[in-house]
């Protein structure tokens, strides 16, 4: 085992969560999966050229950012981070409400934006907003008294004051659809992009990448220089891509920020991939093919983020730059790591009261997975062909079916953790 799995496991069975809680979310996000590839099929016509605007697929936006990424983000927060700060959450039954709150609010929100209705987009943003301020406070206490992985706290610290700031601008955006409120919608939403995608997901999935990957790679912890380097140039295009996007020099700050993103980008995927390359565990499955898939979607989502600060004159552009931000790197880098994180906290939960108990490789079904990765890869690549020719039916049809696939994947893993027999004589 490597030093930091070691580090991370130490003590990990107290400061686990009741499993009905991180599995909750993580089953919600599976079903939004779903519900985000239908709603886009419903919306299909307008989506190759989607700029924005209530309608199905600003509905199918919603529910990959809210009820797939956050809320995979939700559940995977409140039970590795107690385990990388060493400090139990507080106020566990907090964190159970949390779940219902944030799923019907979501529900609402997706529903609202798709029908259109802004009733019922107002009343989820409500929801929505209650259960994260809910979430921010829980995560806030735990890191507030962190006692080790200091990089991951950082990153972690960021992503919550980045989730406060994405609330506020979120909010913004649904009042002024709800209630007529004089806002400058253009730059909320710019805003509200910058900070939920690179701000709260992006940097939230870069600090638990620090420990995800050594530990399932079984590989040494990286060069912690490099890695502060990293995090600090991804702060800098933060604060960067807010002033650009509030209209302050934003040709200026908006291709700092691409290219301090872009460098601390490329930093950070070398790290993973010298922790990958130097561990003891040479095959990672094929949630790691999507990861890889993830970190040069990611890379390239900054190369087209700089090109838009160039003013390139290339009208497909915006849309092309969100979908390989929020489907070729946030989504699928979450789907990847999904893939190990459930099977090893279902194998860790099922280990409790026995003496042997099921390895993640026993609670996992194989077929689904590939069938989804073969789905979802050509999701992506339709769905980038789909933007230049107007035409995306056939892409979302692909990622509908590998969303249900991914589905008979997760719900074989919880199956197969309910039915772990116990040893005998226990």
């Amino acid at each position: 085992m490597s030093a930091v799995a070691a580090t991370f496991l130490a003590g990990a069975g107290s400061r686990l969560l009741p499993a009905s809680i991180p599995f909750r979310f993580f089953g919600a996000a599976v079903v939004f999966h779903v519900i985000a590839w239908l709603a886009a099929m419903a919306g299909a016509d307008g989506l190759p050229a989607f700029a924005g605007g209530l309608g199905w697929p600003l509905a199918s936006l919603h529910a990959v950012t809210l009820g797939v990424l956050a809320m995979t983000a939700i559940g995977a927060s409140l039970q590795l981070f107690p385990v990388a700060t060493r400090r139990p959450i507080v106020h566990a039954g907090l964190a159970a409400g949390v779940f219902w709150g944030y799923v019907p609010g979501v529900a609402l929100v997706v529903a609202g934006m798709g029908i259109p209705s802004p009733t019922l987009l107002g009343a989820g943003a409500i929801a929505v907003a209650c259960a994260l301020v809910v979430f921010v406070v829980l995560f806030a206490l735990n890191l507030s008294g962190a006692r080790g992985m200091p990089l991951v706290v950082a990153h972690g610290t960021v992503a919550a004051i980045s989730l406060a700031a994405t609330l506020a601008t979120a909010l913004a955006v649904v009042a002024a659809y709800t209630i007529g409120t004089p806002v400058d919608r253009a730059t909320m939403v710019e805003l509200h992009l910058a900070l939920a995608g690179y701000g709260f997901m992006g940097m939230l999935a870069l600090g638990l990448s620090y420990v995800l990957v050594p530990m399932f790679a079984l590989s040494g912890s990286p060069p912690a220089h490099r890695g502060w380097a990293s995090f600090a140039l991804g702060c800098a295009a933060l604060v960067l891509a807010a002033g650009a996007a509030a209209g302050i020099l934003p040709g200026v700050l908006g291709v700092a920020a691409a290219g301090f993103g872009a460098v601390a980008a490329i930093l950070h995927v070398q790290l993973m991939r010298d922790a990958t390359a130097q561990g003891l565990r040479r095959e990672l499955g094929i949630g790691f093919r999507l990861v890889r898939i993830a970190w040069g979607a990611l890379i390239g989502s900054l190369a087209l983020a700089l090109a838009i600060a160039l003013g390139l004159p290339a009208p497909r552009l915006p849309t092309l730059f969100g979908a390989t931000l929020v489907a070729g790197w946030l989504l699928t880098f979450v789907l990847g790591i999904m893939q190990r994180i459930v099977p090893f906290l279902a194998s860790m939960h099922a280990a409790r009261g026995r003496r042997r108990p099921p390895t993640p490789s026993s609670l996992t079904a194989e077929r689904p997975l590939v069938l989804h990765f073969r789905l979802h890869v050509a999701a992506l690549a339709l769905l980038a062909a789909a933007i230049a020719a107007d035409s995306g039916a056939l892409a979302l049809a692909a990622g509908a079916a590998g969303a249900v696939a991914y589905a008979t994947f997760f719900a074989i893993v919880v199956r197969r953790m309910a039915a772990s027999p116990l040893d005998a004589g226990q």
